[in-house]
């Protein structure tokens, strides 16, 4: 068999230059579409209620495993200053999207402010009385003739009426001591005051973990006081405005919570990232305990997110009897359903 003779055929400097144009365009084509992707995605900023804690974490999962660049967004997680600040803010258009206790929102809807609910978290009150598990106080009836510290103005304050009217205890016969939010804590371990009112994962972690007490909680939803509490927020004018926005922001926070629990270490990361100084047990108990608020008796069998009218109805007769609110308010003011998700992988378990 006779060899095979390949010709070299002449490199022209036009077919060089042609040759390197392709070579560079294919080598340079993914970078391109990268940043091309990249450029695509949405900037939006969303403001929390609070800190960067446990809690909330389902937002920081989302930025941190890429879900809402997923869905088309370059999403800023600022840290809040509380649910009346966030509400606020949305309703100035300060920031467009934020983490708001329905119990604000419906107050601040009653003022005037042009806010909705478009993705609830925390479907159950989240606010309890707490004790030591030493205290003597071991029934609802023992709080009569105590002391309990609360902050004036709190949405635990504003409830506590209807929670002591529910508990069916006398409240003429318990002291209330306003204390500030980072006293409030200290003040029950070092038994200056008998119980603390406030959310429970707002409180209970610190001193479980830190001061190693263990607590016993009278949640008010047990009590019979239905209010809805977190959830995602914006101002109404975006309902018209840039509804893709709110169709893209929500689901992806959605799946950030509840891949967060079943992703634990994970989570924490997340939070870690964005509060360096954050105490991983700490921030672990904080979403623990914010399970318990996930699902609600008008709830169950709902996607994450999903709110109920009866629940929004109950938040409105607490506001009108107790909290003074007299400006006429529709569960159609305050939340919709029309941007969550439905599916299996939206679905929370179903007990805390």
């Amino acid at each position: 068999m006779s060899p095979r003779i390949h010709a070299r055929t002449p490199l022209s400097r036009r077919r060089f230059l042609k040759s390197s144009a392709l070579a560079t365009g294919a080598l340079a084509a993914p970078a391109l579409s990268f940043r091309a992707r990249a450029a695509a995605l949405k900037s939006v900023t969303f403001t929390l209620d609070w800190l960067y804690q446990g809690a909330s974490v389902g937002f920081l999962v989302a930025q941190e495993k890429g879900f809402y660049r997923e869905a088309g967004l370059d999403v800023t997680v600022l840290a809040g200053k509380g649910s009346g600040t966030t509400a606020q803010l949305v309703a100035s258009k300060a920031t467009p999207i934020g983490f708001s206790d329905g119990f604000v929102v419906a107050n601040s809807v009653a003022k005037g402010m042009a806010i909705k609910t478009v993705g609830t978290i925390y479907r159950r009150d989240p606010a309890a009385i707490m004790v030591l598990d030493e205290s003597p106080i071991k029934s609802l009836k023992d709080l009569e003739g105590r002391t309990v510290a609360m902050t004036a103005g709190s949405a635990q304050f504003q409830q506590w009426p209807a929670f002591v009217k529910g508990a069916g205890i006398d409240p003429n016969k318990i002291s209330i001591v306003n204390i500030d939010p980072a006293g409030i804590g200290p003040a029950l371990v070092s038994g200056k005051v008998d119980a603390i009112g406030g959310y429970v994962f707002s409180y209970a972690p610190s001193i479980e973990v830190r001061a190693k007490k263990k607590l016993r909680m009278f949640w008010f939803a047990d009590s019979g006081v239905t209010i809805v509490s977190n959830g995602i927020i914006v101002h109404q004018d975006m309902l018209k405005s840039d509804p893709d926005l709110i169709r893209a922001f929500v689901p992806p926070s959605i799946r950030g919570f509840i891949y967060g629990r079943q992703h634990m270490d994970d989570a924490i990361a997340a939070v870690k990232k964005y509060n360096p100084t954050a105490d991983a047990a700490v921030t672990r108990r904080e979403f623990e305990l914010s399970w318990e608020t996930w699902v609600s008796p008008n709830t169950k069998g709902k996607p994450l997110g999903w709110a109920s009218d009866a629940d929004w109805a109950g938040t409105i007769a607490v506001l009108k009897q107790f909290a003074g609110v007299t400006a006429p308010l529709t569960t159609s003011q305050l939340y919709t359903n029309a941007f969550v998700p439905s599916g299996a992988d939206y679905m929370p378990p179903q007990q805390g």
